[in-house]
């Protein structure tokens, strides 16, 4: 009897699967199919080709991929090679606590070499992958200047408390901080440009809002201790750095694929104003496709910048770099080096740098389709972002996993429950 099984059937999305397919003519060709509709009705899909054992059994955690989206032993490859229908767009949950994506696997008597599928499968199952756990609790913030959403695990507590930030996209974006949650931390999804009635771009950045922001977390009861942990990405990493050095709130920061200079604007905190080298624009290179390349415009602001570089080693806390060496929007890795050479050079050990070769600017949580380019509302042209299949996922997989290990340790070191 045809058994198609994928345990657990309900899941968080930072949980490998187990996929397994009995019943099968032996060496039998078949391909599995995954498809995934977003909350804008956009389609994303993958396949893979598998070939069935002696006994009639495909199991994804044994079993090698003959081709399709990926090759190998990948047991969650029909998840981080799901491609969007409409070109360059990146799947990104709204609604993360009343409903899970919902992926339909399905299995074909044949190698399929499109999408174009008028048989139907063999056998087919649904999967939910959620992103946030059960009894995570999602509090709208709207207090002072502060807007954001704060997301908390369930039990009393006392846990770390953690400040994301998103980058140049703007708005709030919240699946990140849901799924920190059901792992144990307190996180402020914080929204800081075109937001409500946030500013509508970064040319200045107030870090008395992001010191606000972090104050309010603080003084929640559940969190634990007298400092916070900031995670952020692209812009929202220039931001975490200059938190991290004006704020005394900060004791544990992690940059993905970030800056250690302002790229664009001023930051501004009290009576320190810190301007931006002038932007290289002329730069700008076009690829294939129409995409919008930055990264030799980022390199000529870079090396402008150099002596200008955030004076890291005021901070007192402990930093966590992570990079993608085929990141196609900055050169993350140079930026990382440049900050840890600042530390070292100031008698300072407080920094670590973890580099991925083959994964791209947009290192998300494990299992997360590679994005490696999407549309911008600031060029109105898509951006490449970098990033290959198989080296992005590893990167992805160990950087998460790294992420909770820093946190848990720098903020919960040493740190009594408040009374």
């Amino acid at each position: 009897m045809l058994q198609l099984t994928v345990t657990p059937q309900s899941a968080l999305v930072d949980e490998p699967l187990q996929i397994q397919v009995t019943g099968l003519q032996p060496s039998q060709l078949v391909t599995f199919h995954a498809t995934l509709i977003d909350e804008k009705g956009q389609p994303f899909r993958s396949r893979a080709f598998y070939q069935a054992d002696a006994a009639g059994e495909v199991d994804l955690e044994k079993a090698s991929a003959l081709g399709g989206d990926y090759v190998g032993v990948h047991p969650m490859g029909l998840f981080w090679t799901l491609k969007p229908k409409k070109t360059f767009s990146r799947l990104m949950k709204q609604d993360v606590i009343n409903t899970p994506y919902h992926v339909k696997l399905e299995v074909y008597n044949m190698v399929l070499l499109d999408f174009l599928i008028e048989d139907q499968p063999l056998i087919s199952t649904t999967v939910e992958r959620w992103y946030a756990g059960a009894g995570v609790k999602r509090i709208q913030i709207r207090e002072g200047r502060v807007r954001g959403a704060l997301f908390l695990p369930p039990g009393e507590g006392p846990f770390p408390g953690i400040i994301d930030l998103f980058g140049g996209i703007g708005g709030l974006v919240e699946f990140r901080a849901s799924l920190l949650a059901s792992r144990g931390f307190i996180v402020l999804a914080l929204a800081y440009f075109k937001y409500e009635d946030l500013p509508q771009s970064t040319s200045l950045v107030d870090l008395e809002y992001f010191e606000e922001a972090a104050n309010l977390l603080l003084k929640h009861p559940k969190v634990l201790g007298s400092g916070i942990g900031v995670i952020a990405i692209c812009k929202g990493a220039e931001i975490g750095l200059s938190m991290a050095i004006h704020l005394k709130q900060i004791t544990a920061l992690v940059c993905i694929n970030g800056p250690n200079i302002i790229l664009e604007g001023v930051h501004k905190y009290q009576d320190d104003c810190i301007q931006a080298p002038l932007p290289s624009l002329e730069k700008i290179r076009v690829e294939r496709f129409g995409l919008i390349s930055m990264y030799d415009s980022i390199e000529m602001i870079r090396e402008k910048g150099g002596r200008n570089a955030l004076p890291v080693e005021k901070f007192q806390g402990h930093i966590l770099f992570i990079v993608g060496e085929d990141d196609k929007n900055y050169n993350s890795k140079a930026f990382a080096e440049a900050a840890m050479e600042q530390l070292k050079k100031h008698g300072k050990n407080s920094g670590k740098l973890l580099s991925y070769p083959g994964a791209g600017h947009l290192i998300e949580p494990p299992y997360s389709p590679l994005c490696f380019a999407s549309w911008n509302a600031i060029f109105k042209f898509p951006l490449v972002w970098g990033g290959k299949y198989i080296s992005h996922a590893t990167a992805q997989e160990h950087s998460w996993r790294e992420i909770q290990k820093f946190f848990r340790h720098h903020l919960t070191q040493n740190q009594a429950p408040k009374l």
